[in-house]
Parts: C-alpha cells; structure tokens; sequence
C-alpha cells in the first residue's frame, strides 16, 4: 500500500466515525433551541455559556479587552464563509501580524519583526492551543497542527503582551481555541469544499453535552495538489476534548489531537523564474524529491479549581512528534516535549482599589534525536548525522492590574527564565555542547477607559529571545550539523495604542518602537541548505498596526432591509532597520515589506447573503538582501468573497483570490548581499484560484 493509499483509507475512516457520531448521538433539547445572534456580516447559532475550563467567546473577548497593551480577537465564525486552508486565512485580517503563504500550510508568520529573516518554520512568536504551549521545548514552532476549521476564536498577543500566558518574546503569542461542547456554535458542523489546483476538503465537528460529562471531536482531510510542480500536499488533522465537572467549582478537561502532514516541497526561485516561470519547482527539489512529512500526537490536560476570591489552573501536556524531511539530506527526527503549569487569577482590593493579579508557574522540557543521511531520491543514503537535542526550561510569571481609578489602571509584571540547552553528537567524535540562558523581564503599562468600549493604553516591556536547535546546530560546508552558541537576543519595546468602537465606528491601532540588542537575522548560503544564524549587534524594530472598520452605509435598498456597507482596512507599517551596524550601517533588514494594506468591502442583507470583494496592496516589496541592493516588486492582489445562508445553519460560499492572476513573489529566504550570494531565495505566491464550498452546522 502506497502512502497516499493509506492517507486516503484513513480520511474516509475518520469521515465514517464523525458521520456515525453524528447520526447516532442524540441532540440535547437545550442546544437545538439556542436562539441566533448577529456578529458582523454572518448570522451563527449561539454559543453556550462556556465552561471553568474553557470561557466563551464573548467572556474571553471580554478578558482581552482588559490588557494593557495590544492584542487583538478572531472569532472563527468571522471567516466560515471563506476557504481556510492555512494561517493566513485566520490571521490575515488582524493589524500588528504578518502572514504569508508559501506552498501548501507552509507560511511565514511574524510580529513586530519576531524571526525576521527565519527562512523556515517559527521563532520568536509563541503559540499555544487552548492556553497550552505547542511549541517545541526550544521555543521553536511549526504550523501544521493548528487546523483553521477547528478553531473557535483566536487570541493574538503582540510583543510584550503575552506576559499573562507566560510569553516575553518581541513577537508575542497566539493562542488558538478549539470549541468544546459547552462553547461550540452548534453541536454538529459539517463542510466541504473545493477549487483550483486539486483542493479538496471536509471538515466534520461532533459534541455533545451529557450531564456534568461533554466531549468534542472534529477531524479534517485536505488535498491540493498544489500551484507549482512537486507542490503536492495532504493533512489529516483530529482534535478532540472531554470534560468532566465534579462540582460547580472544580473541572477537569483533557485534549487530544493527532496530525499527519505529507508535503512536497518546490523550492525557491530565482527572481525571474519566480515572476516569469511561478509554477515551476527548483531544480534541487525535483532531483532530491523533497518532502517534508510530520506525524504529531498531542495529549494535554487543564483541571481548573475556583477558590475563594480565585481561580487556579493546572496545566500539563506532552507532544510527540515525528519528522522525515529529505532537503539537501535527509532530516530524520523523534523527540518529545512534555510539560506542566500552574496559573493563579485573582481580584481583590488594596486601600479600597480593585485589584486583579496573574501569577504562574512553568516547567517544561524535551528531547529530540536528530539523524541525517545522505539524501536519494528523497530516500535515506548513507548516515551522516546522530545527534541528541535536550531543552530544559523554568519560567515564572506575574503580571497585576491596579486600578488607581474606576477607569485607569496601572499594570506591572515580570517574567524570570532559565533556559538550559544541550547538544550531544554521537558522529566522530563524540561531544557535548551546552549553553544556558537566564532572564528577567519587566513590564509597566496603564490601561485607561475613557468610555465604555474604549480603551487608550501605553506601556514599557522587555523581551527575550532564546535561540532554538535551528539556530544553534548550523550545517557546516560538509554538510554536518556544529552547535553554535549564540547569544539571546534582547530588546525593550514602548507601546502606546487605542482601541473600541463608537457607534458604526470600531478601530484597533498601535504605535511601537522596539530597540533591539543581539537580534537573530539569518542568511542562505546554499538554497538547499537551511539558513544560518547570526547575532546582530543593535536594531531598531518600530511601526503602526492599524485595523479600521466603519459601516458607511444601512437599510440601504429600504427604510427597514437591514442591509449594510461596512468598510474594513489594515495597515501594517514595518520600518526595521540596523543601528550604526559596521557592515549595514542604517540598512532596512531584508525580509518584510515596509507596508502592507488590506482593505475589504462587505455588503450584507437580513436574509443571508453577503458579498466582500477584497484588496491586497504592498505598494513595494521587501528588500531580499542585507546590503539592501535587490528587493522584490511590490504587487495589488483582487479577491471577492461571497455566500447565501439558504436555511438555518446552512452556507454556500465561494472565494475567489488574485483574480488578475498577478503573478508576485509571496515570501523570500534572506541573504547577506545579492551581488555576492546565490538569489535562488524567492517563492512566488500564487495565481488564480477559485473555491467553493457548503458547510452546514445543526
């Protein structure tokens, strides 16, 4: 049996299990009279009332809302309408985050400049799912276990804010939240769909409330065969959670997820090639068929206790995970990370002020066994590598609001790390390499509320950046990995934003500067061989995050149609740079545009339809090089979404991106200077496509 025959047999078994959960589990009365609710342009059923171990949507949209700092909220009913194939279809209309697809899930993700010039995967951001860390213990992170069609909302904490989950990192953090019973928008949701390049996808959720038990299950299977050559990609995503309450003060919830990902990989381009020839793969990724194929099991459990004037959460959690990945060789690893949390939340008041406090505790750790082989074909040669990779965290965490006045609070935190790393080659000749970086991070901000649902907010942070595997095993000219010790990379970050929304007005917009020490940039040395680090000496990192929407327009075919026109833009404006470097004096850090816009346009009746036709517009592109001599052209994407819900809980949508079939570069793998290295580093983005599909959710 081939693989993709085993892939298949296993998306029509799980297709079987949701389908038969479905039919043969009972609806509770209590959930198939829920009564509707309006949120923006789409009518959905309503949620419950959440959960100890897992708020609703509007309690933890109202908990955000109370940070001193910039954060942002994605309800996922917001984009059910639309394809979601990948990050950037949750992320892409949230200031402060930049998201781009490269092939497949495979995308860049970056805050504030965190992993700047990564050339692969994640650093600098730190993502959990349901409050609980997915990250590799070395910090480092990848993408392929967050399924966009089984999530309920998303929490985005840029820079310095994520302090209330643990994270000081420049980029922040990102928690995804998958739905359980008690907060899922209907007890069963099902979707298909379908479009350009061989995409195909079907989604199933099932959940159902038992007496003080609930359990949740939702799968997804996803083909493409992929916009360029040797871009063939398919999932097979499962998350699943079960609660039980012993008493209304007490909960315990465990989650479960199991995620295979089988993914070609095309390559980068030359510029030319990336704009003349965008479906074609580099010549090293056909020779070498390159793949990278993932097998991840994830186990997680939250027990919450409410306490006199508390809340206590305790967390632990342990992921497996799997990777074969034939590149310039074959990366094959198995490692394990594994881990346990406790956070405290409580009000009080001091001298007649109120006063909410966070504090938590984490340990976590892990271990990976890293072997490389001589590549074939995409099949292992001759070994070449046998490593051990451990990590070896301990944080703590406090972060406190105290309000001075009913309607200014003052805020204070800190984070306190140890982070231990060790490389053990077993390869000729044996060696042991350690490094160990500790930290202290301070926060200071006020939060003031003007008016009810408006917020004005400043504050001061700093952050740390500890360097992952990728960064501290680099491959040397004989193609054998070397432990380098590098530096953390440190910076202090001010803030000063406003947020809320005034009627038909409703705004989001932050102005931060960052000055950085030690910053990790990289560069490609060989397009077949991943980037490698290094520590700069001082950056400057600032910007504006800017989300806008305003209904210009209702009851616009009648005095009472209940219609409307909203206007919908997001402007990010990225100036990162070097500070007086020896090498790039003032130079922009190649990697990001310096800005990019999205603008939408929705019209959307009483009945169900909507229509959002879309801009994407990077009026220039990113510089490709340090010594700032060759960038990428700028590029205007046109896209329109539309649907009808033609009955209750039933959507038909279509989505229709780069209908120009612009052809752009998407992404690009830094180098030091273009007139010296290799520019084989740019990875166009993709054409014309057209999705359609029908999700139902009773």
């Amino acid at each position: 049996m081939t693989r993709s025959q085993s892939i298949g047999r296993g998306a029509a078994a799980l297709a079987a299990l949701l389908l038969t959960t479905t039919v043969l589990t009972p609806v509770p009365a209590a959930a198939q009279t829920a009564a509707p609710v309006t949120l923006d342009t789409l009518t959905i059923n309503a949620q419950g009332a959440g959960s100890p171990t897992a708020p609703s949507a509007e309690q933890a949209r109202d908990d955000l809302n109370r940070t001193a700092g910039s954060v942002g909220f994605i309800d996922a009913e917001a984009y059910k309408g639309q394809h979601a194939k990948d990050l950037r279809d949750v992320l892409k209309d949230t200031p402060g985050v930049f998201v781009e697809s490269r092939y497949g899930q495979e995308v860049r993700l970056s805050m504030r400049g965190s992993g700047l010039a990564r050339g692969y995967h994640l650093r600098g951001i730190e993502l959990l799912q349901d409050g609980i860390p997915v990250n590799l213990a070395d910090g480092s992170g990848d993408f392929y276990q967050i399924d966009p069609l089984a999530l309920r909302f998303a929490e985005v904490f840029r820079g310095g804010n994520g302090l209330a989950y643990g994270s000081s990192t420049l980029g922040g953090a990102i928690n995804f939240v998958t739905p359980t019973a008690r907060t899922a928008v209907a007890p069963n949701v099902l979707r298909v769909e379908g479009g350009s390049y061989g995409a195909a996808t079907a989604s199933g959720q099932v959940s159902r409330v038992i007496g003080d038990a609930d359990y949740l299950i939702s799968g997804t299977v996803a083909h493409s065969d992929g916009y360029r050559d040797h871009s063939e990609g398919q999932g097979e995503l499962l998350n699943a959670n079960v609660g039980y309450r012993f008493n209304p003060t007490v909960e315990t919830r465990f989650y479960a997820g199991a995620y295979v990902v089988d993914q070609k990989l095309p390559g980068a381009l030359s510029l030319g090639d990336a704009l003349n020839r965008p479906r074609s793969a580099a010549a090293a990724a056909l020779s070498g068929d390159q793949s990278r194929m993932t097998w991840t099991e994830r186990l997680a459990n939250r027990t919450t206790i409410h306490l006199d004037g508390g809340q206590l959460d305790i967390d632990s959690w342990g992921i497996h995970k799997k990777l074969f990945h034939p590149i310039f060789q074959v990366i094959d690893q198995d490692g394990w990370t594994y881990g346990i949390g406790t956070r405290y939340t409580t009000s009080f008041t001091v001298g007649g002020l109120r006063d909410e406090l966070t504090v938590g505790l984490r340990a976590y750790a892990g271990t990976n066994k890293a072997l490389q082989f001589v590549n074939v074909k995409g099949s292992r040669g001759a070994q070449t590598a046998d490593t051990r990779q451990e990590a070896r965290n301990y944080e703590g965490y406090l972060e406190n609001r105290l309000y001075v006045m009913p309607t200014l609070a003052v805020m204070t935190g800190v984070k306190m790390l140890r982070n231990e790393r060790s490389f053990t080659d077993h390869w000729n000749p044996r060696r042991t390499s350690d490094r160990t970086y500790d930290g202290f991070n301070p926060k200071l901000g006020l939060l003031w509320e003007p008016l009810p649902d408006v917020q004005v907010f400043a504050d001061v942070t700093r952050s740390m950046d500890v360097p992952d595997f990728s960064d501290l095993t680099q491959t040397q000219a004989n193609g054998n990995p070397a432990f380098v010790p590098l530096q953390a990379q440190r910076a202090w970050t001010a803030e000063v934003g406003t947020r809320g929304q005034k009627g038909r007005f409703a705004w989001d917009a932050t102005l931060y500067r960052s000055q950085v020490k030690g910053e990790m940039l990289q560069f490609t040395t060989n397009p077949s061989i991943p980037a490698a680090t290094f520590n700069a000496d001082r950056t400057v990192h600032q910007g504006l995050e800017l989300g806008v929407k305003v209904e210009v327009a209702s009851d616009i075919t009648g005095p009472t149609a209940g219609d409307k026109l909203i206007v919908g833009q997001v402007w990010n404006h990225n100036d990162f740079h070097f500070r007086n470097d020896r090498q790039y004096g003032n130079n922009s850090i190649a990697g990001v545009p310096k800005n990019v816009l999205r603008t939408s346009l929705s019209y959307t009746r009483p009945d169900g339809f909507y229509v959002t036709p879309t801009v994407d517009w990077v009026p220039q592109g990113a510089w490709a090089d340090q010594a700032n001599t060759l960038r990428a052209p700028g590029y205007t994407l046109l896209g329109v979404q539309t649907g009808m819900e033609v009955k209750d809980g039933v959507l038909l949508f279509v989505d229709a991106r780069n209908l120009t079939d612009k052809r752009y570069v998407s992404d690009i793998g830094t180098i030091t200077d273009a007139r010296r290295a290799g520019t084989q580093i740019f990875y166009p983005g993709e054409g014309r496509t057209v999705y359609a599909g029908l999700r139902a959710a009773f």
